[in-house]
Order: C-alpha cells, then structure tokens, then sequence
C-alpha cells in the first residue's frame, strides 16, 4: 500500500483541481482509480495474515469470543471435521478470488494510466 501511495503522482491531482473539481470528486476520480490495485492488494493480505494469527486470538481474545481463527484451532484439537474443511476450502476460494480481482484491478489500471498517455 505505501509503495502505491509513494508512487502516485500529486501532480494528478493538482490538475483535477486546477479544472474544478472539489476534493472528494478528485479523490474519487484520479487518486482511487490509480492505487485501487494497492490498496485491493493490502486488503487481500491483511485478511491472509488475519487468519495465520491463531495465537495472537487465543492470547486476547474473551471467552465469549469466538473468532474464526479460533473455532478452527479449537476444531483441529478436538479432530478434523468436514466444518473445517468446508471453511478451509471457502477461505482458499476467497483467497484466489481476491487475487484474481487485483490481477483484474492492476490491468485496469495500467490500461487506463496508458490510455491517458
């Protein structure tokens, strides 16, 4: 996310200023389409790494609380069932959905950044 956020070019937006658009409106317009794929690409591996932190969720995590992370320790433990796999298997189709979605995000930026050129 940083190294979309460093490459953006402010001079971007400037010019959208500078043809009357408001700061949302340029934001929304110029700034959003060109690091969409950064920040899809952050989102896919924050979600990855919330679920390899089963033990940072055991050691603060309430009683009451029962994360996902956390039900499928306590699953593993106990034995596997098809609960577990069956969520296994929908966190892997997530996964590649999201990364065929910034694959998609990507392209459409680049196409867009060339487009402009």
């Amino acid at each position: 996310m940083l190294a979309t956020l460093a490459g953006f070019d402010r001079n971007l937006l400037r010019a959208a200023l500078v043809c009357g658009a408001n700061p949302v409106v340029a934001f929304y317009r110029v700034m959003l389409p060109v690091i969409l794929p950064g920040v899809a690409s952050g989102a896919v591996f924050v979600f990855a790494t919330s679920f390899d932190e089963v033990i940072v969720v055991l050691l603060m995590a309430g009683s009451e609380q029962r994360t996902l992370p956390r039900q499928m320790f306590a699953g593993i433990n106990d034995n596997i069932s098809l609960t577990i796999t069956a969520a296994a298997t929908m966190l892997i189709v997530v996964s590649a959905l999201f990364m065929m979605s910034v694959a998609w995000f990507r392209q459409r930026a680049t196409a867009a950044r060339e487009a402009a050129v």
